[in-house]
């Protein structure tokens, strides 16, 4: 893990170099791809609604283009991985933050999907034209999970929003634990990096289907949190810096809510390498994509 640097916040330049960012119309992935592209990076904005991120690129400085990508779609996933090209970075940053329940038309829980799943499918499908490494965005949420294999579409327990959305996010950090000792049991230099965000505020407590949720997330996030140019730099961090395969960076605040980027710490349940190999066999299954190196 890298010592804490206080009041980190300058990217190096990055030229030469191209980026794929999922999400990145709105929030923290808007505000990563601005900052890589601003520091020389070609940058894909990877988005749902192409409208949306042409009105993002066009406020951004430098090389960026917009390419359609539902990561809550395996056949969006697929076609996309297909046609991109060679990349330096994956940035993983797309994500839904306790919507109501919903199945996707591949069959999957919306937050297992989107949050993990398409990703999964994304990065193993992209691997072999990566050259530098995958940034998975998990959240402190984490810490109050609990991973249930046999019932991830939420099929057999009561649904609650949050609940899936730390599930989902346990499962991130679980697949860049497996990710990482695949890569390095196959002799591979690509490494997976993650970060989380802490409390940043952005849009993504949009779609709860609760107006008082939304509006709760929304006001707590700027009062007890960080605006998004200051969130973005644990992904920023993670995605730029040399770092160990496996590292996990956060802000170094109170309950790592808000500050600067720095190496933070996990869960038992993320740490747990039998757990991350089971899931691994299940996103397999679930997805149809296996590791390809």
């Amino acid at each position: 893990m890298p010592r804490k640097r206080a009041h980190w916040d300058s990217v190096p330049r990055q030229d030469g170099r191209r980026f794929v960012v999922t999400g990145a119309s709105g929030g923290l992935g808007r505000e990563t791809a601005r900052v890589l592209a601003a520091a020389g990076a070609e940058v894909v904005l990877a988005v749902r609604n192409p409208a949306k991120g042409e009105q993002a690129a066009a406020a951004m400085r430098g090389t960026v283009e917009v390419r359609r990508l539902d990561v809550a779609d395996l056949s969006s996933v697929r076609e996309f991985a297909a046609e991109i090209g060679p990349v330096d970075v994956l940035v993983n940053n797309a994500g839904v933050l306790a919507v109501p329940h919903a199945i996707t038309a591949d069959g999957f829980e919306t937050h297992l999907a989107t949050n993990h799943l398409g990703h999964f499918a994304l990065a193993n499908l992209m691997l072999p034209q990566l050259s530098d490494r995958v940034v998975v965005i998990s959240s402190d949420a984490h810490l109050r999970a609990d991973l249930d294999l046999s019932d991830l579409t939420w099929q057999r327990r009561e649904y609650k929003p949050f609940a899936a959305y730390a599930t989902s996010k346990l499962a991130n950090l679980l697949f860049l634990a497996e990710l990482q000792r695949r890569l390095t049991a196959s002799g591979s230099t690509l490494r997976a990096v993650g970060s989380h965000p802490g409390s940043t505020a952005t849009a993504i407590t949009a779609n709860t289907g609760s107006a008082f949720k939304t509006w709760v997330g929304s006001w707590g996030h700027k009062i007890a949190g960080m605006p998004v140019q200051k969130g973005a730099l644990t992904t920023l961090y993670a995605a730029t810096m040399d770092l160990p395969g496996n590292s996990f960076i956060g802000p170094d605040g109170f309950l790592e809510m808000r500050g600067w980027p720095t190496g933070v710490g996990r869960s038992r349940e993320a740490s747990d390498p039998d757990l991350a190999k089971r899931l691994w066999t299940v996103s397999e299954e679930l997805t149809g994509v296996t590791y390809p190196l």
